[in-house]
This record gives structure tokens, sequence and C-alpha cells, in this order.
């Protein structure tokens, strides 16, 4: 039996919307004091943070990790990878298959009604696992979508709930964590787009070799890695790398370490107070001109903003 064969349980309305009201209250009042400047609040369980913000914003530039995103309250216009822009609105779930860059702007957000958003990032060790105790899975000479999108159920908003609860009991984490992000994950491979995400992590799959090469890019990010070595790790020709490499993220091994590196450099102003040159020289830049430079065209603003920015958060 396939995953787009499976059947699973009947959305129960009423246990749906007293979930989604709790999350929602659980996801405001903790972002509410922990939230940075951007409205992302990361709390000390795995994989788990969220979004708050008390009016429209952006266009921000960041980089995803595959993650499914609980869009709670409001909505999000979102240009994930290749694909054209997409609005998401409560009550929808985001599945981005793949690590990718995003350019997300919320466009439905007021001090009454928030936008609130809970992001579970995916471990595509726990999906390869999860996916062959579901079955065999078919192999199809057509490319597969990376970005999804589907209905909340309380299935997901459950696990969501569940993950949430583990801030109040951090000596919890290790045993239930790792159980509630493999329910997570099988709820999503036996969902409308499950046969989709169970292709993605096939075993020496072309997007399983990308995924090696994103690895070393994400550990090494700081240094220059020749794109020949990238290719050596993803056991694929050069030329099969580039283009697989491309037609997965959208972008090049280049401007994808590029991405990793300014992103970082922004968190590190934006939470831990660096000036723009250390942390230009903290990610790998060699030249202050240069990451200014490119820091500005990805975010829309000089460092020394965000950094002013930043500032007067941590303060």
């Amino acid at each position: 039996m396939y995953a787009s064969d499976m059947h699973r349980p009947a959305k129960n309305t009423l246990a749906y919307g007293d979930l989604a009201e709790a999350l929602k209250r659980a996801v405001r009042s903790y972002a509410d004091l922990h939230a940075n400047v951007d409205g992302l609040a990361v709390p000390p369980v795995p994989g788990l943070r969220m979004m708050r913000k008390y009016a429209p914003g952006g266009p921000a530039r960041t980089m995803y990790r595959p993650l499914v995103c609980l869009v709670l309250q409001g909505a999000k216009l979102m240009t994930v990878g290749r694909y054209e822009q997409r609005l998401f609105q409560a009550g929808q779930s985001v599945i981005v298959g793949v690590d990718a860059p995003v350019i997300g702007q919320i466009v439905k957000a007021s001090r009454d009604e928030p936008y609130l958003a809970v992001a579970i990032e995916l471990d595509m060790t726990v999906m390869q696992s999860v996916a062959l105790e579901i079955g065999a899975i078919e192999t199809s000479s057509a490319s597969e979508p990376t970005l999804f999108v589907e209905t909340l159920d309380d299935t997901i908003l459950s696990c969501a709930i569940r993950l949430m609860r583990l801030i109040d009991h951090p000596e919890a984490i290790p045993v239930v964590c790792p159980a509630v992000l493999r329910e997570l994950h099988y709820w999503l491979l036996t969902s409308s787009h499950g046969l989709s995400l169970r292709r993605l992590c096939l075993p020496n799959g072309h997007f399983e070799r990308i995924a090696r090469a994103i690895n070393l890019l994400r550990a090494d990010f700081r240094k220059p890695i020749p794109v020949e070595k990238l290719a050596q790790v993803a056991g694929l020709s050069l030329t099969a790398f580039r283009r697989h490499f491309r037609a997965m993220t959208s972008v090049s091994p280049n401007q994808f370490q590029k991405q990793l590196r300014l992103g970082e450099a922004r968190r590190l102003m934006m939470t831990q107070g660096y000036g723009a040159s250390r942390a230009a020289f903290e990610v790998g830049y060699a030249s202050a001109s240069q990451f200014s430079r490119e820091y500005a065209r990805m975010f829309g603003s000089a460092p020394s903003e965000d950094l002013r920015k930043g500032l007067a958060a941590i303060k």
C-alpha cells in the first residue's frame, strides 16, 4: 500500500478548533517575551521556531532548511526557490522539502490579530527511515515539486502543541521530542503530497546526493569550497552536479554559500551586537566593502541600519 492510498484519521472539527486556538495563544505568549526585532522566537526545543508580527512588513530574504510551517493567523506572501510568489494564509501548512532561498513578506497582520506561525524543521534522516517503514517508493522520471501546501488538521496541530509544551519541560526534550518529530514526519509522508515527499528522500537519489553537498556547505560556509569537491561529495559529475543543484535550490553553489554567510552575519549583528566589519570577517569575508555591497543587495538595507535595529532590540 502506498502513502497516497492511505486514509488519514478524519478531522475532529472540535479538536482542531481547540488545538488551533491553544497553539495561537501559546505562540503569541512566548513570542511576546522572546521574539527578536524580526518577530522570530527560537525556543530551546530542537527544530522549533515561531513568528509573531504585529504589522505587515518585508520583503525579507532567508535560507530555509526543509521544514513545515503552520500559518495560524494572518497571511504571508512567499517566493520559495524557483517558484512563483504564493500567498499562504491562516489554516494552511507549507511544506518546504529542500534547502532553498526564500523571500517572505507579511501582508496581513495587526495589533489585534498579529501574524502567527510555527515552523518545525524536518530531518531527512528521519524522513528516509519513516518512508522505508511505510513501504516501497515508485521512482518517477518527472521533475518532483519541492514546495507543498496542506490544509491544517488536528494531527499536525497536535504534534506542534506537544513540541510547544516541551518549552516548560526541558528535562523531557531528549525523550519526547524525537518521538513527536517522528510522528510528524509520518503524518506528512502519508498526506496528499506524501508520495512526492518520499521520492525526495530516495536513498542515493539526486535530492539526497545534493543534500550531502548542502550539508557540507552549511558546515563549512565560512571558507571557500571548490565546486569540484561538492560534486565529489554528491557523487556526480561536475556538469550534472551544477544542473541538479540549481534545479533543486534555484541558485548556484556559490550563491547558496553567499546567502548562508550573509544570513549568519545578519544574525550576529541583530542578536549579538557584532559590528559590520567583525561580522563580515567572522563569516568569511576578506573585504568589508564587498560584504556591505552584497549585504545591501540581499537584505535591501545597509549593515549599519540593521546593526542599529539589533542594538536597540538588545537594550
